[in-house]
């Protein structure tokens, strides 16, 4: 019996889509960590492609398809494979693709030296057409900020809050998320931990408070930071303080494409 293909009639309203498929899809995924080899965790998939003014609709379960063949860990080249079998299936110019996963670090306390895991949100998109494949990485990085003016004009102590920086950088190398993660604890009063003990507290306390900075400040160090890299050909940095004494939030956010030489 030959089922009619409903997708391939032309549309009552003909125009193109830009971007049409899949999200949502939940997979395992392997990530290169630089402590094991790898790390294994689980990802959000979203998965589409352009569609031409001249279709209905697309074949949804040609994504489905394309993501069960795949069984690669996640890297520039895998995800480019990724990428041409998913053009290839819907006969498509353009394809993107989005992985958003929890990143682990064991990492020590200060102090006392006991490790516990702290996860990170990262995500990874990637895009192919006919100009080749653009790649961005994104990841949120949560710190800790002590306000300098509460310090300042107070006889005692001063306001500190959880602050998220969140990065997005394209990549001209392969580079770790390791680095990415240190370069914005480093930028903050102080990282945050998962198991503290008292000891760790104590150093925590006392080692944010002697470097209070602003949202303004921890952007610009980030935003450094990634200048100094050399891996880099454009970042976008956002910090957001979630204010402990105000009813709203404060944020900064630099973007710039980096000289190529």
């Amino acid at each position: 019996m030959v089922m009619e293909d409903v997708q391939s009639h032309a549309p009552e309203v003909a125009l193109s889509i830009d971007r049409v498929g899949v999200r949502g899809i939940t997979v395992p995924l392997r990530v290169r960590d630089r402590a094991q080899g790898r790390q294994d965790t689980v990802a959000r998939v979203d998965v589409g492609v352009d569609l031409p003014s001249s279709y209905k609709g697309t074949h949804m379960s040609r994504f489905i398809e394309a993501l069960e063949a795949w069984d690669d860990a996640l890297d520039h080249q895998s995800v480019k494979r990724l990428l041409t079998s998913v053009k290839e299936k819907l006969s498509a110019e353009r394809a993107c693709v989005r992985f958003c996963f929890p990143y682990f670090l064991r990492k020590a306390a200060p102090s006392s030296g006991i490790p516990s895991l702290v996860s990170y949100e990262c995500r990874l998109t990637g895009e192919l057409d006919a100009s080749g494949q653009s790649f961005l990485l994104e990841v949120d990085v949560p710190v800790m900020t002590v306000c300098p003016c509460s310090k300042a004009i107070s006889d005692e102590g001063a306001h500190s809050q959880r602050t998220l920086v969140r990065l997005a950088v394209r990549m001209t190398a392969f580079s770790w998320l390791e680095d990415f993660i240190a370069l914005a604890e480093e930028s903050g009063s102080s990282a945050v931990y998962t198991l503290l003990k008292r000891e760790d507290e104590k150093f925590v306390t006392e080692h944010a408070f002697a470097q209070p900075c602003f949202v303004e400040d921890v952007v610009r160090n980030v935003a450094q930071r990634l200048e100094r890299h050399g891996n880099i050909s454009w970042y976008r940095v956002e910090v957001e303080s979630m204010e402990s004494i105000h009813s709203h939030n404060a944020f900064a956010c630099i973007e710039r494409t980096l000289p190529r030489e």
